[in-house]
Formats: structure tokens, sequence, C-alpha cells
């Protein structure tokens, strides 16, 4: 079968929410290719014991990549061996810019959504419009729009949070009885122990020259906890777990693998939303789209597509919805020549530039490092308001898992105590149990803004193993954000003398950051957030964005980018839920648009197509 109604190039989360939207009762003949290997459930017997007998533990390790689908892991990057500014990039992904674009991504059917932290916020009312702080882009459409949306995705994925503290604490606009489908995650130890300490305490922000409320705040998680009986006007929730079938027992146990895989399969992945796919939904793994068709008029009439092997096929659809990643939509934009009327394809990249800093409490005081979830809670003071006109605007989350994301794991401190102490049997594992227990880091996710500037291209002559060009990126950090990453350390800065915990935040060896700058005398490292945005940026006209409000391209009707790559600003929220709400609102405008395509015509009377009078206009 080479005719479908929808061909959607990608399996992550985006995709396989708008292929189940569509598919509902077998209505719509969708295909779905997936450029990565299928369910990596039946790719390994155990993706967890493959990610532990990994030598590099990184987000896409128990999975096996191949030439065919490559995709770029945090090895790709290193610092400078001598400490002076700058870095090397290697695989997948080149980079030819003054700072690295340090996230990464996984091409494989579920996408980075089999992956990601779980995390699932909102975006605030006032990161529509950053254009009024001065800075970025403005949305063509509003908080309100979207949020009939944010709950449908919050049903999908499963979310749990409590809407009280997210109206008190966020300002957020729910319907009065809205109920999340599942109660909050219990706290941390950590966040209790900080919220004890620090509720109520002021700091200030040397940059906007203000004081702010430390509080401490739940996240909401798209993970299975204990669902709120209130939920759905009394229905309830009933949790869903491996495979997405329904499953009342599958809830976190606090497994601290979230990141690349959660045994109990209490996290949200794409791979639910498969398990509920009609059987009009066709997915076909392997099947790199390398270029989009349309027609003499523009409109997009299907893909072409490659197998490892190298063949070429071709499926044919009324509308083509691209879902492979803000980076795999660019690439795949500019390689089939479209969509370029405005020049902003690949333009726009932002991520979320995450500032790392750790230490350890007191003696005696206890974080309990990896007993949960990365992070529960955090401070969301600093989100919003005027401030945001002088520096970005950013998140404080709680790393639970001590100075994994830091310095690594348990084994750095293993080898810290064995060759700088000399410690040996009691001594050494008394020593290092001290420190995991005592560890904690916080976690500042900056906003940065859309820039024409940061941007992914075709590198001109480095191929994949399919003669495809490989990606390019060009990336740095403007002053905006420079500032946002001074308030934080100052903001962490105070947060550790009220704590009395020692600060250990040291980014050396410059090696091991890529992301290292120095602003204002001061030397900071970053990490990427894995949050790629902007690459196919909305607005509300064709002459400077790529897709409208519905994440249509301008240029080409039929033809749908949707994903983070749609995003005029990432604000400070994970951005997971949002994409998944545009995708839903997508999907909405999609399968309204194919109803009145199948809608037979009504008979006109002539009565209605002739003048009813002598003279009168037709």
């Amino acid at each position: 079968m080479t005719r479908y109604d929808v061909i959607v190039v990608g399996a992550g989360v985006a995709g396989s929410l708008v292929a189940h939207r569509l598919g509902r009762g077998g209505r719509r003949r969708v295909l779905v290719l997936e450029a990565g290997a299928g369910a990596p459930e039946a790719a390994a017997a155990d993706p967890l014991t493959d990610y532990l007998r990994a030598s590099a533990r990184l987000p896409g390790s128990p999975y096996l990549p191949h030439p065919a689908a490559p995709w770029p892991e945090m090895t790709d990057l290193a610092g400078t061996d001598d400490g002076t500014p700058g870095f090397r990039a290697s695989g997948h992904l080149r980079q030819d810019g003054p700072l690295p674009y340090a996230s990464g991504y996984v091409r494989v059917n579920g996408g980075t959504g089999n992956v990601w932290t779980g995390l699932a916020p909102r975006m605030l009312p006032e990161d529509f419009d950053t254009e009024s702080f001065g800075y970025g882009r403005r949305w063509p459409l509003g908080y309100d729009d979207l949020e009939p949306h944010y709950r449908a995705a919050e049903e999908h994925l499963g979310v749990a949070a409590d809407a009280d503290e997210q109206r008190a604490h966020l300002g957020l606009r729910f319907p009065d009885d809205y109920v999340f489908p599942m109660r909050p995650l219990p706290a941390a130890r950590l966040d209790r122990l900080l919220s004890a300490r620090l509720d109520g305490r002021r700091v200030k922000d040397p940059v906007a020259l203000g004081e702010v409320e430390l509080r401490v705040v739940g996240t909401p998680h798209a993970r299975n906890g204990v669902p709120d009986p209130r939920y759905g006007g009394g229905r309830g929730f009933v949790p869903r777990g491996r495979g997405g079938r329904p499953d009342p027992d599958s809830r976190c146990v606090g497994n601290a693998t979230c990141i690349p895989h959660c045994p109990s399969y209490a996290k949200y992945t794409p791979l639910k939303t498969q398990g509920r796919w009609s059987p009009s939904v066709t997915l076909r793994d392997r099947s790199v789209v390398s270029r989009v068709l349309v027609d003499g008029r523009g409109r997009a009439t299907g893909v072409e597509y490659r197998s490892y092997g190298g063949e070429v096929s071709v499926a044919h659809a009324d509308v083509v919805v691209l879902a492979a990643h803000a980076v795999e939509n660019a690439r795949l934009l500019l390689l089939s020549g479209l969509a370029g009327r405005s020049g902003q394809v690949g333009r726009n990249l932002m991520d979320h530039p995450v500032l790392l800093t750790w230490g350890l409490l007191p003696e005696g005081e206890r974080s309990w490092s990896y007993r949960g979830p990365g992070s529960v809670s955090g401070f969301e003071g600093f989100r919003a308001g005027p401030a945001r006109r002088l520096r970005a605007p950013f998140r404080v989350e709680f790393g639970t898992w001590g100075w994994i994301w830091a310095k690594g794991p348990v084994e750095t401190d293993v080898d810290h105590f064995l060759r700088e102490r000399g410690l040996l049997g009691k001594e050494l594992r008394e020593a290092v149990a001290d420190r995991v227990r005592r560890q904690f880091t916080l976690q500042f996710e900056m906003e940065q803004g859309a820039d024409p500037a940061n941007r992914v291209t075709l590198h001109p002559s480095e191929r994949d193993a399919l003669g495809l060009p490989r990606p390019l990126v060009t990336y740095d950090l403007d002053e905006h954000v420079k500032e946002g990453m001074a308030a934080a350390r100052a903001v962490s800065d105070q947060v550790f003398a009220l704590l009395g915990a020692e600060d250990h935040t040291d980014y050396a060896p410059s090696a091991a950051w890529p992301g290292r700058f120095e602003h204002r005398g001061r030397a900071y490292g970053y990490r990427g957030a894995g949050h790629a945005a902007g690459t196919h940026i909305m607005g509300d006209s064709p002459d400077t964005s790529v897709v409208d409000a519905w994440q249509r391209c301008w240029d080409h009707p039929g033809l749908y980018a949707v994903g983070c790559g749609s995003m005029p600003s990432v604000a400070t929220s994970n951005p997971t839920l949002t994409m998944a709400a545009l995708a839903l609102r997508s999907a909405e405008r999609i399968e309204a648009d194919l109803t009145a395509r199948d809608r037979p015509l009504s008979p006109v009377a002539a009565t209605t197509t002739a003048p009813t009078t002598p003279g009168a206009p037709a």
C-alpha cells in the first residue's frame, strides 16, 4: 500500500499523538515512518541491563544506533585540554559556532520521548509574548488558546500534579473544578529539607536589583503515581503501564533510572500511546525520509524514504506531518528545498542551557540521593515578571541524583577517595556513603530567546551512511542569557550560604565542560537540556515564519511541521507537555480538514445560483 490519508514522519511524542488522534476508530489510513529501529523492548530483552553494561552510560545507551540513522551523543562534544575557551565536535551533529549546542536526541521508535526526564510543567501565560519584554518572538496564539489542549495532553501523558499549588505559586489558569489525572508525587527528602530551611527566605537578584522569595513548589510529572478519583468529574484515571495497557499497579517506585529507562514503566513514553493506536495506523521503522514531495502548486503529496540498505521508496498522502525532532525537521525541509519563503527554516534554534551548581549539605544532614526521579520540586519565583527584561528567566530544579550530571556517577566519588585520599576498605565505603548521602545539585534552566543567528543548516561536505548531508549547527549564547546565568549563580551562592552547605561547583577540567565561558570575570559552564526548539518557527505572517498557528507550512498546503521546532519561545518549562498540546491541536485541524474533504457536495438549487431579479448580480 502506497496511498494514505496522512503520513507522519517520526514516532516520538508529537508523531505518536498525531497518529493516535487521526487513526481513532479506523477512520483514517495513517502511515508512520520512523528512522530508528522498532520498539526498544523488542530490540533488547532488557534496556536497563544494556544501559548498565554500557561503557559510557548515556541517554541512548540502551539502544544501538545504526549508521543509517545516527544521533548526537554527549560524548561527541569535548572542551579544550589546555583550559582555553573552545570545544571540539564530532559525530552526527557537526558544529561551527562560538559555543556548543550541547543537547542530543535519540533516533529510535519513540524518539527522545523514551529517555526524557518525565517533567511536564505548563508554560506561563506571559511566556507566549517575550517581545513585550524586549527580546525573542511573540506567539500567534496565547495560553488561553492552548489551555484546553494542555488538559488533553495531561490526560494522554497521565500527569501528576496539584492544580491548587500550580494556581497559587505560578499563576496558571485552570477551570475551577480541574484536577490533574494523578495526585502529585511525594516530595523527595531533599525537597522537604529545603522547604523547611528556605521557604519564606529572600535572596537578591543582582541583575534585576530586586529580591525574590524562595518557595519549594512541586513539579508536574508525566509518570504514574496515585490516581485522583476526582479526575474527569469523578470517573477517575487509570494508569497505563508497559505497552500502554491499563495497569493500576504501575507507578513510580523510585528506581532513579528515569533517564534512560523506567523499569516499572511508570514514566510516560510514546510507546504507551502507540499501544493504543487503531489498526488503521501502520508503523514502518528503519525508514529514513529523505524528501517531501510536492506537486506543481506546492501542495504536499507524499514522501521519499530510504531503507537502511539504501533502497528508495515513495508513499503518497493528502497530508504529510513532519514530527522528527526540531533538528531533523529542519534538515528534512532543507533537503527538500521547501518552506523557504521567510528564510527562517533552521533558524532560531533554542535550548535550555542549564547552569549547574553542586555541593554537600552540612555534616549530619542527608539528601538521600538516588531515591526517586531526578527532580521532583524546585523554585519557581525566577520564571516571570519584569526582571526578564534585564536577564533571562530561569527555573530552579533540585537535582536529587547527587552530582551525576555535574561530575559523573558514584564511581567518580570512589575514584576521588582512592586516588586523592588513598582510602581502602571500610574507610573507603564510609567516605563514599557519607559524600553521596549529602550531595545535591541546583539545576538552573535558562530561557533562550529566538535568535536567527542560531541555526541548523546542511553540512556542505559531510554525509551520513545514506549519502544525506549531516546537520550543521551554529550556536551561541547572547548577553541576555549570560546575565541570567550571572543572576542564577548569585542566587546559588546565597542558597548555599543559607543552608551552610559546602559549595563544590568548579567548571574544571575544561575538557569536561565544552560549554564553558567567562562573563564579567567569572567562569561559567552549562549543559544542554535536550530541549531543541524554534527551527521551523510559528508566526502570523508567511514573510517572517515557517508555519502558522496550526503548525501548517505557509507555502505548502497539506504539509505540517509539528513539535518544539514550531515554538517561538522556549520559556522556562520543560517543553514536552507544550509540544504534546500543540500536536493534539494540529491533529484536530487535520481531522477537520480531512472530514471536509470527504463530505459529499450538496446539490444546489437553480434558484440559489441564478439571478432572481433581472439585472441582479449572479
